[in-house]
């Protein structure tokens, strides 16, 4: 009889490719914080590999993952450079990753924050201008939620991240609800973007949610813009800790 194969063996990962997710995320961010700045040259792959301690090819495939973040720019016979921030593939989770987790001063979540009222802004317009009467008794329903567990810190803030999620998905715009998506959920990981608690926070934040199921109950796009956007940018800054300054050189 032939051996049957083992339905339960699961092909070994090889090593290498758990070394370059490591590498990678280091010389990712070794760029996002400047200790290799724009403009400069990754050293070359010999004092690259003795320094992660992985081989050559290790260092090669990671190198081409950098360039398809749009990190480095591979130039024949002069090395690899490090590209303008400009050209950065942001969203990049592993990129997003470092600029959230280096933020000591929180200007990357002061332009998130940007961005994402932005893109929820028309997203809440976009809702407001068409939806059926059993997407606005979603929307309806998922503010009652946060009613409902306001004595409950972890259950609200589910109930709020289950609110704007919502909102995303009925707006059509695939794109919006895509990047904002990205950019919420990953901040959301940060106890920096989490920041600190303040008075009335959960009044104050029911009171702005409600104004959004408002405006788009009644189809006002331009106030369902407004209200969504001041509730973003307001509430971020309600929450949002001073930043330790820098120590000035004697």
């Amino acid at each position: 009889m032939t051996a049957r194969a083992n339905p339960f063996a699961f092909p070994t990962r090889r090593p290498a490719e758990r070394l370059g997710v490591a590498v990678v995320a280091e010389l990712v961010e070794l760029i996002v914080t400047a200790e290799i700045a724009e403009g400069k040259l990754l050293p070359p792959e010999g004092p690259l590999s003795e320094h992660f301690g992985v081989s050559r090819t290790v260092i090669r495939e990671s190198v081409k993952r950098l360039e398809e973040k749009g990190l480095v720019v591979v130039a024949q016979g002069r090395g690899t450079q490090v590209a303008r921030s400009a050209s950065w593939n942001m969203l990049d989770p592993v990129v997003l990753s470092a600029f959230i987790d280096n933020d000591q001063t929180l200007g990357i979540l002061d332009e998130l924050t940007v961005v994402r009222a932005t893109l929820e802004s028309a997203m809440a317009g976009a809702v407001a201008s068409h939806h059926a009467a059993e997407e606005l008794t979603r929307i309806e329903h998922a503010l009652e939620a946060m009613r409902d567990t306001r004595h409950d810190s972890d259950s609200f803030r589910q109930a709020d991240v289950v609110f704007h999620l919502t909102i995303m998905e009925l707006s059509g715009n695939r794109l919006a609800e895509n990047i904002g998506k990205r950019l919420y959920l990953r901040a959301l990981e940060s106890s920096r973007y989490q920041g600190i608690g303040y008075e009335g926070a959960f009044e104050s934040t029911l009171g702005e949610h409600a104004l959004v199921v408002d405006a788009i109950s009644r189809g006002d796009v331009e106030a369902a813009q407004r209200v969504m956007r001041d509730h973003i940018v307001s509430s971020w800054q309600r929450r949002r800790f001073e930043a330790p300054q820098e120590e000035p050189e004697a």
